[in-house]
């Protein structure tokens, strides 16, 4: 099976052409940079993504964390990370980029803060 996609690894965005059998890779066509090739078989092979999303924040502004993994994990995983973090609450103030939780899930990945997070002051 012929499966036709745009690497998004470079500038080019070269239109690739990749045979498929047993969801393995056959061939490449069109790839003008290796990265082409490795893209489509990361793609094909074991696809994943960075995730972002928000968890819930108490006494805490903003209330809804944005967060993200630090590195790409699995697709496969992603609906069972989006539910672990719908539990989740922050509790304490952060900065951009501080660690939520290490090695999120077991995938050698860590969630992370992608914005500041203050306490909210009493008057």
């Amino acid at each position: 099976m012929i499966k036709r996609m745009i690497c998004i690894e470079c500038p080019k965005g070269c239109n690739l052409s990749v045979d498929v059998e047993n969801c393995r890779i056959v061939s490449v066509k069109g790839a003008l940079c290796p990265k082409g090739i490795v893209y489509a078989a990361s793609e094909i092979e074991n696809p994943a993504r960075i995730l972002t999303a928000t968890v819930r924040a108490d006494g805490l502004m903003p209330r809804l964390v944005p967060v993200r993994t630090d590195k790409p994990i699995p697709k496969r995983d992603l609906f069972r990370a989006m539910a672990e973090m719908r539990k989740m609450r922050v509790k304490r103030p952060l900065k951009a980029g501080d660690v939520i939780v290490e090695d999120f899930l077991g995938l050698g990945v860590n969630l992370v803060a992608t914005r500041e997070v203050l306490a909210i002051v009493s008057s």
